[in-house]
């Protein structure tokens, strides 16, 4: 490497600082050579200038104070402003200035293209004048069209900050009210835009991103019904993950009308399945008539109006389960121009439109109605069924039916409404989504002075027997028969002032409203009380030790411990018991051996049911799939029985005493009828028939006190489980069914005390009664293997031919259970004598010694 070296002699000046190379070398002894130090005094030379330390300290702040500016800024940009969150809107125009074609319908045709383009420059005008949404409009597409001259449905997105979205939302709401004349021009000048309707795309659309999708049109034929399907249905199920689209199409001024005769997805609480029918050919939820899923049998009311010329069906699936989908049809009929009218005479018939189908949505009807002058009217709503009424305390917003200025959503079923005058007004309301069965009425003329002749008259206009005037039971609608009553010897008095019997007392219900028939009756304070009525310290609750009789200390607690095995704890496979009440098939593992969860094929039903049956009415197919009807030979049905297994029946005892020299206990005399709703339709291909191979009573059965009624049969042969044949679950002897729980009751026997047999499967909700209760109602006729279900007040119970047929109990996860068994009773629906039902869990064991299951 070549190093520069200065000349001899020669000076080179090399730093300002204060350092000097130098060629004298007799001065610079010990050091380097050339270097020479400054006077370290001399503080001129040593000390640089700069500026005063105020004036750094100014620079320093400052620029703190704009890097935080900026942060700020940033977070704020990235946080709040440039974040941005996709919206979409499904929304209608009405185009006027065209006539609407044929072509229109079929998405794949040139003018369709045509159109669809002009429509959408015309829709993007419109959001290009707005500048609270053209700024974040994203895209927009043009989806179908319809007549009327020419609406026009689309899908709009965007993208839009966060704090910007509740502005969007007003801009587009507002639309709907904005003159659009003039708005948005095309070409042509006569073409323009007279209104626009945008809403929010519907969440379960948002929510249920499905990969593969199919989509039809489909027109009505006037005086033809058109049928559709699903996707390969009835050959095999519909695809996973999902979305079909169904656009249905009327002729101008005519509305359509889709039944589902075949309705068979997955069930609503196990997926995500669903089926949609919109009032439009836009999916949003403000024009949503339905939303279904689970199974429905071909009795059930599904059946759709529309109030305009289109309708959307939509089903969308997920990844999971596959079934076999729906069939259903649709026809045009002319739309209804009138609703309501006007109706005289002494009494007749009034019902929403188009009932027992489902009324339209966006309806007004109005009847008035006149009766002779010497009367005044009385309207008795023996039907009564509005979609989604909300509450009652905000005046029925939605649908509901309006009399003398005051509207009614949530009445009981046979309420009444009487007028001061010959004349009253009905009107009818249904807003623009959801829908339901509607309503069946009657009108009524009276004499004022006396609506009800030799009966008490209600408020509200029901007449009642003057023997049930200050009984304790409400039969008013509005309570009115239990006002200003003088309380007897046999009842007592409420704090709220109302009267009871007295035997309600300390029978952990709630009679009298405010719990005071049953506050006398709580533990003092810091104290626990037990289902049976001790009182135990608090603390000892949940402490893994059985302090209560009945162990109901431990059955509540939300850990599951292993306890020490005593006659109310669930003992598992392994011998090792758990503190938990009701273990059994409640979707929980606690048992270490998983014995709890073992053998729970049972009690679900495949049919979705949207019942609103408190008591009596007809069942519908594959309700109640267990349900078996016992038929003997020459006679018919004459008791009921339940399904326990492919090859086992639950019934009870007393069906098979001989009587009339008949030997009943002979097993080839009876038949065994299973996935049976009418009686009148045994050939039906979903009902199962067996011969009876053996019946087995219980040994300690007893004919006069009808104590142990209980017996088990078993079939010739195997039956086959389907949709309509399900076996019940057995409760373990530990289940507990408390007192007040609901409980329901099914079978054919006669609807009346002293009437006929039904022929179609007959179900009835009622509860669970105190037992010491009822034995004061049925003194000295109860026995421990015994249960008093039942309405103390009357007219719901089990009668003749119900005999031996199953009482059930809905447990977790709606799973249900075997709690009885219709043993007797004292007469029929009588006021105070509940029916008495052989308690299953006292038998459970017997039953798995005779049946193994």
């Amino acid at each position: 490497m070549n190093i520069y070296r200065p000349p001899s002699g020669a000076k080179t000046k090399v730093s300002q600082a204060g350092l000097k190379y130098s060629s004298k070398t007799e001065d610079m002894k010990g050091l380097e050579e050339g270097v020479e130090f400054l006077p370290t005094m001399n503080t001129k030379k040593l000390e640089k200038r700069g500026p005063k330390r105020w004036v750094v300290v100014v620079i320093i702040v400052s620029t703190c104070l704009l890097l935080s500016l900026l942060v700020g800024l940033l977070v704020w940009h990235f946080k709040y402003r440039a974040v941005l969150e996709h919206k979409s809107y499904n929304g209608r125009m009405r185009l006027i200035g065209t006539q609407f074609i044929d072509a229109y319908e079929r998405s794949s045709s040139p003018e369709f293209a045509k159109m669809a383009k002009t429509a959408k420059k015309m829709l993007l005008d419109i959001y290009a004048n707005n500048s609270d949404v053209g700024p974040f409009h994203k895209e927009s597409k043009i989806q179908a069209f319809s007549e009327g001259s020419v609406i026009a449905y689309f899908l709009s997105t965007f993208s839009v900050p966060h704090y910007k979205i509740d502005t969007l939302d007003n801009a587009m709401a507002n639309f709907q009210i904005l003159k659009l004349e003039g708005m948005g021009k095309a070409r042509k000048p006569q073409l323009r835009i007279e209104s626009l309707v945008a809403f929010p795309t519907d969440e379960d659309i948002i929510k249920a991103a499905r990969v593969n999708s199919c989509k039809y049109a489909l027109h009505a034929k006037e005086g033809k019904v058109t049928s559709f399907t699903t996707p390969g249905f009835p050959n095999s199920p519909y695809p996973s993950n999902m979305r079909c689209i169904w656009a249905l199409r009327a002729d101008a001024n005519a509305v359509i009308s889709l039944t589902f005769t075949t309705f068979d997805v997955e069930s609503c609480n196990q997926g995500e399945d669903f089926v949609k029918v919109y009032n439009t050919l836009s999916p949003v939820e403000e024009r949503t008539l339905v939303k279904l899923c689970g199974s429905f049998d071909f009795s059930y009311n599904l059946t759709f109006i529309s109030s305009q010329n289109v309708l959307l069906v939509m089903l969308s699936t997920d990844a999971n389960g596959r079934y076999p989908g729906f069939k259903a049809e649709f026809f045009q009929m002319p739309k209804m121009t009138s609703c309501g009218g006007v109706l005289k005479g002494i009494s007749g018939n009034f019902t929403t439109p188009y009932y027992p189908a489902h009324y339209p949505p966006d309806l007004d009807c109005v009847w008035n109605i006149e009766v002779p002058n010497n009367k005044n009217v009385k309207i008795r709503f023996n039907e009564f069924y509005l979609e989604d009424p909300g509450d009652s305390s905000n005046s029925c917003p939605k649908d509901y039916v309006e009399i003398n200025g005051v509207r009614y959503c949530q009445p009981s079923k046979g309420f009444v409404v009487m007028s001061k005058t010959n004349k009253i007004t009905v009107r009818f309301h249904s807003d623009e989504s959801h829908v339901d069965s509607g309503f069946s009425a009657e009108y009524l003329s009276f004499d004022s002075n006396d609506p009800c002749p030799g009966q008490f008259t209600c408020k509200s206009g029901r007449c009642v027997s003057n023997e049930r005037r200050c009984d304790g039971w409400f039969d008013c609608p509005d309570a009115s028969d239990e006002k200003n009553c003088t309380c007897t010897a046999n009842q007592f008095r409420c704090h709220n002032k109302w009267c009871k019997p007295k035997y309600w007392l300390c029978d952990t219900v709630n009679d009298c409203g405010d719990n005071s028939d049953e506050l006398q009756c709580e533990c003092p304070p810091e104290s626990f009380k037990c289902s049976n009525g001790d009182c135990i310290p608090a603390q000892k609750k949940c402490d893994g030790k059985a302090d209560c009789k009945d162990g109901s200390d431990e059955g509540e607690c939300s850990s599951v411990a292993n306890v020490s095995c005593q006659a109310y704890t669930y003992k598992c496979r392994n011998n090792q018991c758990v503190s938990k009440r009701n273990p059994e098939c409640d979707g929980t593992t606690d048992c270490s051996d998983k014995s709890d969860e073992d053998n729970c094929n049972c009690g679900l039903r495949a049919y979705s049911k949207q019942s609103r049956i408190v008591g009596g009415e007809n069942s519908d197919l594959g309700e109640w799939p267990w349900q078996v009807s016992l038929h003997v030979q020459g006679e018919g049905h004459v008791c009921g029985a339940s399904l326990i297994s492919n090859k086992w029946l639950v019934t009870a005892a007393h069906c098979f005493v001989e009587k009339n020299y008949i030997r009943y206990s002979d097993p080839s005399l009876w038949t065994a009828f299973m996935g049976l709703l009418n009686q009148e339709a045994r050939s039906n291909s979903h009902v199962q028939k067996r011969a009876i191979k053996q019946i087995i009573s219980h040994s300690l059965f007893n004919d006069f006190s009808f104590d142990y009624d209980i017996a088990v049969m078993e079939l010739a042969s195997p039956v086959t489980f389907s949709k309509e044949i399900i076996p019940i679950c057995l409760p373990d002897a530990t289940h507990e069914f408390p007192t007040g729980k609901a409980i329901w009751v099914t079978g054919w026997g006669r609807t009346q005390e002293l009437g006929s047999p039904s022929s179609i499967l007959q179900k009835a909700e009622i509860r669970v009664i105190n037992q010491t209760m009822c034995e004061s109602l049925l003194a000295n006729q109860l026995t421990a293997q015994m249960m008093c279900v039942g309405v103390l007040s009357g007219g719901v119970d089990a009668c003749q031919g119900d005999s031996g047929g199953p009482l059930v109990s809905v447990e977790v996860n709606n799973r249900m259970f075997l709690a009885g068994v219709v043993s007797w009773g004292d007469g029929c629906a009588r006021r105070s004598k509940p029916g008495v039902y052989t308690r299953v869990t006292k038998l459970r064991t017997w039953i798995k010694e005779k049946t193994g299951v």
